[in-house]
């Protein structure tokens, strides 16, 4: 009687499921059939037999495939209302289609198998072990049957592993209940497992072309992968390491070895007792090694193999430091990605006290630094083919982009190991950066296929010379640093050293990409210019002369970005020098001084930051005087006309948006009239900037004192320091202010329609720092040949970004630089919320970050506490006001760890509760969910004591437990209570906070699958009896032959 109304709904069906998947079904009817298989799933009495009978292997693939979806929808959601009987007729279907319900397993579709799979899942997840205790004896009764069968029975019991254990998708009692039927039995599993894996290879073995074999052996590792992962290691290591020598024995199987070594590299990355994994050491004996090295070597092009090499690397580097010579021979390949799988392992084993001692791992870092020559040029360019890994590299790179971004990261992995070999090895990895250096100086350039663009027969960044002159300095930088620090003065190769110096010295390029790394060279070799002091001026020379480096006068007004970075190294390479050896450097101050003088004072290009910098290396030579009156006459004179023109007459007077040029339009080739404005008002701020940031007086208290530094003493017995640049500073201050305060004014809407139309989006984020918040690549590969800014907008952007940030990093620095002649300026408070505060209903959030970054945050920090009443509460105050009432992000983090006990109440609630709405909107991410619940943590443990309306807002989280809270407030409340651990408070508060956390949109309307217990297999607990009361004390009741008797 059922079978006619089965028959025409299948029909139904299988037209229905035909439409959806067909590609020319209109979207109206696609969806019209889509409702019918759903409503027919949700409301139909038929979903079984009608499951079943799609299901049959007569049907095609898609309509199979929806049968297999039918009853696994049953099982999820009406098992729980199904009779018993319906339930076992169920069970005794689904194990027919398994059984003989399929097509052979090399015909068989995956998703079919997959379908087939989840339904006996579901179905033990539910009924296994209390009402299917023979599941386990039935599964290998299949295996009996065949290939097909033995396959399906893999994927169900790895699906059953990843359910149980990996994803966890049924209740905690089910969980334990199976995970301990599965541990009960593990011993019984492995052994069923490696039977099948071995019989089905040597199947494979013996019928070379035997696909149907190799298949089931792929399936079974695969369902081993799932259980390595948490089974006891017993089980891994029994029978003399087993398991381990059969993955061995596979890696060099070419159709098996991938899936082998994800096993290995599993098994070896369990973490367990010391006992436990000594078996491991098998992996060391003959033939384990023979066959790792027979996999590593065979070398063939094919994304598999290339794969296979990554996990092998891995597994070698889940062994370990005895593993010394088997990662040297990875070390060698030619593949980046390849290679920077081994870096860990060579890392610890470099840094290790004693095994760095040991003679072998001494010449393996040998060998490390010549590999790292190879190593550390940046060669293997998808779209190149100039290296044997620009194959592999279009396997793991989208682009050129793609692979330089990895590369950077590589490199300076690969410079953390040398920099390691070279505290080991110094001399001799001296000795080689200096001979490739060497080379690289007697060689011609190459520009290569790829020269520049702008200037003919100039390099570019993929040419050949400036590869290997890149690679070069690099090995040599590496070695050069830990040198000093690993050999005794005596021993140090200060003789070779200079040799080399003087060739760098000595070497004369106009390419600015080369040139660049000539001047790296000359900082890598400065530290023994210290024992040769007669080489001082030469080095000082070279970086003067690159300081104005030009390629032709015809280019000083389109100079690219290279050029621009051949100056500002150079410029950083003096401020280092000068920063780290200022005593060296003081004897050659005059002829320093003079020749910064010239410089100025001639018709030589320098821009603003070049100035600023060459003030900034006088300065830090300057503080060396140790003389109060002496530094400041210096810095008088050096600043002089410096504050002369920042407080003149014109600065003061001028319209800013006409004396920056904002207000004009600017068309064609037309003359950049307000240009030379804009360079000496960023002239001025970034002199002073030196001035501030690095005059100082002498660490030394003595030397202080001695040196008129100190003018008296706190209550508390610190000393109050004066500082030489205050006077300059002081007289700078009103019209900083004034500057500051105009540039907020700037973005009120009338102030912004006077700007012209060539700069009216101007105040908008540049468009590099739109890449770095969207996370995409800063600079392309071509980005040194192009010119520094490709517009007149850009350009003007530029100015007042630079400007903006550089006015607040001239307040930030002097508090911390001038402290008590700046903390002690009269209505400071009021003048700094006058300008840096100003107009903030108009300041976008890219603007107040500076001011918070570089402004209050190292004001508040250096502020001593008696001026905390005076200065930061009326500065603070109006800003967190302004942050509580009308942003809707919270910037005051910067004020938590200095201003205790000076924040309003409500803008603490206010922080609190914005963190546990992330959490609700975010929380279901993990990454995301751990941040913001260590940040609520911080926040309630640090100021709930001083808060209570911290604990107010505790109480609003939904489902909260008003006690625990209540618990946890009177530990954190009480110091007398011993606290608990810092995890296990982690712990409780995440527990009380976790009715925040909200559902991700994907799981908000998904169906709920209820899974009900079964009758647990944990024995119940004893009853506490009081045996006083209830049992006979007598002797005679030890032999007593009744039941209850002991």
């Amino acid at each position: 009687v059922m079978a006619e109304p089965v028959a025409a709904m299948c029909d139904q069906l299988t037209k229905a499921v035909l439409m959806m998947m067909d590609a020319e079904t209109s979207q109206v009817d696609r969806m019209e059939a889509l409702k019918f298989c759903e409503d027919f799933k949700e409301s139909s009495t038929l979903c079984v037999p009608c499951g079943l009978r799609l299901a049959d292997k007569t049907h095609p693939a898609l309509v199979r495939h929806f049968g297999l979806q039918i009853l696994e929808h049953v099982i999820k959601y009406r098992w729980n209302n199904m009779e018993q009987q319906e339930k076992v007729q169920l069970k005794e279907c689904a194990m027919q289609l398994l059984s003989s319900g399929t097509c052979s397993i090399m015909e068989e579709e995956r998703h079919i198998k997959d379908g087939l799979s989840r339904i006996i899942v579901e179905m033990i997840k539910r009924e296994w072990p209390q009402n299917w205790p023979d599941m386990l004896e039935e599964m290998e009764a299949l295996t009996s049957r065949g290939e097909t069968q033995t396959e399906l029975v893999m994927l169900i019991l790895l699906r059953l592993a990843e359910d149980v254990i990996t994803f966890q998708t049924l209740p905690s009692q089910r969980r334990r209940d199976i995970q301990q039927t599965l541990t009960q039995n593990m011993e019984r599993i492995f052994t069923f497992l490696l039977t099948i894996l071995r019989i089905q290879v040597e199947e494979y073995r013996i019928k070379k072309k035997a696909k149907a074999h190799c298949r089931v052996a792929v399936a079974v590792l695969n369902t081993l992968a799932g259980y390595i992962d948490w089974v006891s290691l017993v089980h891994i290591t029994s029978g003399n390491c087993k398991l381990l020598e059969m993955l061995c024995l596979l890696l060099v199987e070419p159709e098996l070895q991938l899936e082998a070594s994800e096993c290995l590299l599993i098994a070896l990355s369990r973490k367990g007792k010391l006992e436990e994994r000594k078996p491991f050491m098998l992996l060391f004996h003959d033939v384990a090694i023979h066959y790792i090295l027979c996999a590593a070597q065979a070398v063939e092009m094919a994304e598999r193999r290339y794969v296979f090499l990554k996990r092998l690397c891995q597994v070698l580097c889940a062994l370990g430091f005895q593993l010394c010579s088997l990662v040297v021979s990875l070390s060698l390949f030619v593949l980046h990605l390849l290679k920077s799988c081994t870096v860990s392992t060579w890392a610890s084993l470099f840094r290790h006290e004693t095994l760095s001692k040991v003679a072998v791992v001494r010449e393996a870092a040998i060998k490390y630094l010549k590999a790292a020559m190879t190593n550390l040029v940046k060669t293997g360019f998808p779209s190149r083919n100039d290296s044997p890994s620009c194959e592999y590299s279009r396997i793991d790179f989208d682009n050129d982009q793609d692979f330089n971004f990895f590369f950077s990261t590589y490199r300076s992995q690969q410079g953390d190991i040398v920099r390691c070999v070279s505290r080991i090895v110094p001399l001799e990895g001296f000795q080689m950066a200096a001979e490739w250096l060497l080379y690289q100086i007697a060689s011609p350039i190459n520009p290569g296929d790829t020269m520049s663009k702008t200037v003919e027969g100039l390099c570019s960044i993929l040419s050949p010379s400036v590869i290997q002159w890149d690679a070069a300095t690099v090995l040599m930088e590496c070695v050069s640093s830990q040198i000093m620090k690993s050999l005794e003065e005596e021993k140090l190769p200060i003789d070779q050293s200079m040799e080399l110096l003087q060739a760098v010295l000595n070497y004369d390029t106009r390419d600015p990409l080369i040139l660049s790394c000539v001047l790296s060279n000359i900082s890598a070799l400065f530290p023994f210019v210290i024992h040769r002091p007669q080489f001082l001026p030469q080095v000082l020379s070279k970086l003067f002369k690159a300081i104005t480096f030009e390629l032709g006068p015809e280019s000083k007004t389109t100079w690219t970005r290279s050029v621009k970075s051949v100056r500002r190294h150079a410029c950083s390479s003096v401020i280092k020098i000068c920063r780290d050896y200022p005593q060296f450097i003081l004897p050659c101050f005059e002829m320093f001084y003079n020749d910064v003088k010239e410089l100025f004072s001639s018709n030589t290009m320098l821009t603003y930051m070049e100035k600023g910098s060459l003030i900034e290396s006088l300065v830090l030579i300057s503080n060396q005087f140790k003389n109060f009156e002496k530094q400041k006459a210096f810095l008088d004179e050096l600043m002089a006309s410096v504050v002369a023109e920042w407080t003149s007459e014109e600065m003061r007077r001028s319209e800013f948006l006409s004396f920056v040029g904002a207000d004009q339009a600017v068309a064609g080739n037309v003359e950049d009239t307000a240009g030379p404005n804009r360079s000496r008002l960023s002239f001025c701020l970034f002199a002073m900037l030196a001035v501030v940031k690095r005059a100082h007086w002498p660490s030394d208290l003595e030397e202080a004192k001695a040196g008129g530094f100190v003018r008296g003493y706190t209550p508390a017995g610190a000393p109050i320091y004066r500082n030489p640049c205050a006077e300059q500073f002081l007289a700078f201050l009103p019209n900083l202010l004034a500057l500051i305060r105009t540039q907020n004014a700037l973005l009120i809407p009338e102030n912004v329609a006077h700007l012209s139309e060539t700069f009216s989006r101007v105040f908008e984020l540049m468009d590099g720092e739109k890449n770095v918040i969207l996370g995409l690549p800063q600079h392309p590969l071509d980005f040194y040949d192009a010119p520094v800014y490709k517009s007149s907008l850009e350009r003007m952007q530029r100015f007042f970004f630079s400007l903006y940030d550089n006015c607040f990093h001239v307040l930030g620095a002097a508090g911390p630089g001038l402290q008590q002649d700046f903390y002690t300026v009269e209505k400071l408070a009021e003048g700094l919320t006058d300008s840096a505060f100003s107009s903030l209903d108009h300041v976008p959030d890219h603007r107040l970050r500076p001011n918070a970054r570089l402004f209050v945050k190292p004001l508040a920090l250096s502020c001593p506490p008696e001026y905390y009443e005076s200065l930061l509460r009326p500065l603070l105050g109006p800003l967190f006001t302004y942050m509580l009432q009308v942003r809707s992000r919270v910037h005051i983090s910067f004020s938590l760890q200095v201003v205790s006990g000076n924040l309003l109440a409500e803008a603490v609630a206010w922080f609190f509760t914005c963190v546990l709405r992330g959490l609700h909107v975010h929380g279901q991410h993990e990454v995301c969910n751990s941040a913001l619940s260590n940040l609520a943590f911080q926040i309630y443990e640090s100021l709930r004591p001083r808060y209570l309306e911290l604990k107010g807002v505790m109480t609003q989280i939904p489902n909260i437990s008003k006690e625990a809270l209540d618990q946890y407030d009177k530990r954190l409340l009480n110091p007398s209570v011993h606290k608990a651990g810092e995890k296990k408070r982690k712990d409780q508060f995440k527990k009380l906070i976790a009715g925040t956390v909200g559902k991700a949109l994907c799981q908000q309307f998904r169906k709920e699958v209820h899974i009900r217990n079964l009758p647990s297999l944990f024995k119940s607990p004893k009853p506490d009896v009081d045996i006083v009361a209830t049992e006979p004390l007598g002797l005679s009741a030890l032999f007593t032959p009744e039941d209850n008797a002991l």
